[in-house]
């Protein structure tokens, strides 16, 4: 049931955020004033269906702007919304993460990550820092723009709601089609068939803002408890998790997007939800702790 919920979600989050319906039979964007509100997950801004802003794609917009180098608005967004769900976001509210879902359930042999490679999921700090900060705010144009590197070589979100549809819509457009859409398409191909046989590798490895959102984990209202008293450490609970996370251990992950898996799992029923600035503060204060010991 749990599952089933999650699923309406997603799917409510994907509409709600690209209700923009004309647009898909026009293939024209959208461009009204709710353009200028970020949403919580990865959702192309070139999207036909969309009415609202990617939180990434703003930020790029902005640290590679000409005059302006920070946005107070797209900052705070960021940190409300990381405080407030942390990746949570990921697991219930992102549309590009919905596809991931969908394109896992598809029949094939499936592989979990070899524990030796597991140090890839530090690719999209990398990737936030280098091609979504350093690249839009020091390498610019003639005309001093910085270049939106991660929406404009490596998004498959915006390749899959904006791109595709765009061109297939507009036959206009095709005849500009050149290397940069190849590339993406490859890109979008590459990672389509990778979430078939494994469990979200875009969210894992690579998206920025999953890294951001990554960073509130462990300090964000909502927040996942482990009952001690309960917890029977039987491993129950990481023998489900796709994302190869040991709950009983670390409930708040830096990993964890909170799809709930674990907590059906749980034959004691030791790990529950909860939403309280309590929770926030204590986890804040012990992980101050654990740095300063």
């Amino acid at each position: 049931m749990g599952n089933f919920k999650r699923r309406i979600v997603q799917f409510a989050t994907a509409l709600v955020t690209n209700i923009n319906l004309k647009g898909f039979t026009k293939g024209t964007i959208y461009r009204g004033n709710s353009k200028k509100i970020c949403v919580p997950g990865l959702n192309c801004y070139s999207c036909p269906g969309a009415i609202g802003s990617c939180p990434i794609g703003s930020l790029q917009s902005v640290l590679g702007a000409a005059r302006f180098h920070i946005s107070y608005y797209i900052l705070g967004f960021l940190i409300f919304i990381g405080v407030l769900f942390g990746r949570l976001v990921c697991g219930w509210m992102c549309p590009f993460g919905l596809i991931e879902d969908l394109l896992y359930k598809i029949p094939s042999p499936k592989f979990k990550i070899h524990k030796r490679l597991r140090f890839l999921k530090y690719l999209k700090y990398v990737i936030l820092l280098v091609f979504v900060i350093i690249i839009p705010m020091f390498f610019t144009n003639s005309f001093n723009m910085g270049e939106p590197a991660f929406c404009k070589y490596i998004c498959p979100s915006g390749t899959v709601l904006g791109g595709i549809p765009l061109t297939l819509i507009d036959k206009s457009l095709r005849p500009a089609l050149g290397f940069l859409f190849q590339w993406k398409v490859s890109v979008l191909v590459f990672i389509s068939v990778l979430s078939i046989i494994v469990y979200r590798p875009f969210c894992r490895f690579i998206c920025p803002l999953g890294a951001i959102y990554s960073l509130f984990n462990p300090i964000s209202i909502f927040s996942f408890k482990v009952d001690k008293n309960k917890c029977t450490s039987c491993r129950a609970c990481s023998n489900k998790c796709k994302l190869d996370i040991e709950i009983y251990k670390k409930p708040n992950s830096l990993e964890c997007i909170r799809c709930g898996e674990c907590i059906k799992s749980c034959p004691t029923k030791a790990i529950k939800p909860s939403f309280s600035i309590k929770n926030s503060s204590k986890s804040s204060s012990e992980n101050l702790k654990q740095k300063l010991m």
